[in-house]
């Protein structure tokens, strides 16, 4: 993990730690409620696996699907195609969820879909300000800091500094349109062509493409570093 993702992460686990102290600073006869989100979706799966409501290998199985069979490659794919195919990325940006269907990528979680296109003069940032909204068909489920407190706030309040932390600069005449996810509409981000990849294949093209290029807080680079 780098330095980034962990300093977001450490600002929420410290908050929690916090809660669990003060909570654990209390004379009650119960149990306190953890402050930790994990801890308490562990509680409650628990409880509805002993009522027998649901089946922990169906949720296995769910997690393992988006995991590591979805991951982000299915975003990368719709966002190489794009680069390839104009008619595609017309179509993409004018309604991406049919586009994104088209190659076989549709699901909970992404049935209705916003295709961001980043360029030299605008750059888009995505977050879930509520929760953590995420198109899970196209980039798997989302990473920690994604669902973070500090990520959630701090990218509407200072984008800026935020694409800093994850080491993307941007020149000052570029304008950054931040883009808040909910359970009725979530986005992907359309990342800008590097230079220099002309003459790549489709499947090359795929290949440079991150989750994080696909969120907003990176740029996609050829081997080497160059974007």
């Amino acid at each position: 993990m780098d330095a980034t993702r962990r300093s977001f992460l450490t600002a929420a686990g410290a908050a929690a730690a916090q809660n669990m102290a003060h909570a654990q600073d209390h004379d009650h006869d119960h149990q306190a409620v953890p402050s930790d989100p994990a801890l308490r979706v562990k509680a409650l799966e628990s409880l509805l696996v002993e009522k027998g409501l649901v089946d922990p290998a169906a949720l296995d199985a769910v997690v393992d699907t988006y995991e590591h069979k979805v991951g982000p490659r299915n975003g990368a794919r719709v966002v190489a195609r794009a680069w390839v195919d104009p008619a595609y990325k017309k179509r993409l940006l004018a309604n991406a969820g049919p586009a994104i269907a088209e190659l076989g990528y549709s699901g909970a979680q992404g049935e209705q879909m916003l295709a961001l296109e980043n360029g030299p003069k605008v750059h888009n940032l995505v977050v879930c300000t509520l929760c953590s909204c995420y198109p899970w068909p196209v980039l798997g489920l989302p990473p920690l800091w994604y669902k973070s407190a500090p990520y959630r706030s701090r990218s509407v309040i200072d984008p800026r500094g935020v694409l800093r932390e994850f080491g993307l600069q941007l020149a000052d005449d570029v304008e950054v349109r931040v883009w808040d996810s909910t359970a009725e509409l979530r986005y992907l981000v359309l990342p800008e062509r590097p230079a220099g990849s002309e003459k790549m294949t489709e499947e090359e093209l795929a290949a440079l493409v991150t989750r994080d290029s696909m969120v907003g807080v990176a740029k996609v680079t050829l081997p080497g570093g160059k974007a």
